[in-house]
């Protein structure tokens, strides 16, 4: 047993990291969700924010566009040139993806510095991103809402989570490059000096 946990090293550890930073995040958001509701109808800030800066972008692009709270459930209401376009809900600002993203950061840690400054500039990316997503989701659903449902639930989804995946990829080809190609090497020579 011992020599499996030995073995299973590096495994183990990548998932106790990504599972405990996961959860430990999460666990911190709720209570953000939990403390930041006035009342069961009301979106939490930073929905808010998200929902009024995605206007912001779409009125940027052209399109005269508004958010106003529903009063009857916790969501923004999105408005382009005076047609309802969707409802930008908690799940839609991109915090819960950007927890999956920072966890399977820390899990693949490089030193704290470095680890700090991805950590950063790729929430930050994943943050604007989704700005532009939800900018770009009004308009199609504005111009072509018979689409709604593909592009509600496969194409704009795909488009963070491809973002995420590409952020991951990058973040661990800059981590160990150069221990494979050490650890390579020196499989090679102990290889010709057999």
């Amino acid at each position: 047993m011992k020599e499996l946990f030995r073995k299973y090293k590096s495994v183990l550890r990548f998932l106790l990291l990504f599972l405990g930073s996961y959860i430990v995040l999460s666990l911190i958001y709720g209570g953000y969700l939990k403390l930041s509701k006035v009342d069961s109808n009301t979106s939490d800030f930073i929905t808010q924010l998200v929902a009024e800066q995605s206007s912001a972008v779409l009125n940027s692009l052209g399109y005269n566009a508004e958010v106003i709270a529903n009063e009857t459930t916790p969501s923004m209401e999105l408005w382009v040139e005076g047609i309802h376009v969707g409802q930008i809900i908690e799940g839609c600002n991109a915090i819960s993806i950007i927890i999956l993203f920072v966890a399977f950061i820390i899990a693949f840690s490089a030193s704290f510095k470095k680890t700090l400054v991805f950590i950063c500039a790729g929430a930050i990316l994943i943050y604007g991103v989704n700005l532009y997503r939800i900018a770009v989701l009004a308009i199609a659903l504005y111009q072509y809402p018979e689409y709604q449902e593909v592009l509600h639930t496969v194409v704009f989804p795909g488009i963070i989570y491809s973002l995420v995946f590409v952020l991951w990829v990058l973040w661990v080809r800059t981590l160990k490059p150069k221990k494979v190609v050490i650890t390579s090497l020196n499989e090679n020579k102990e290889l010709q000096n057999e």
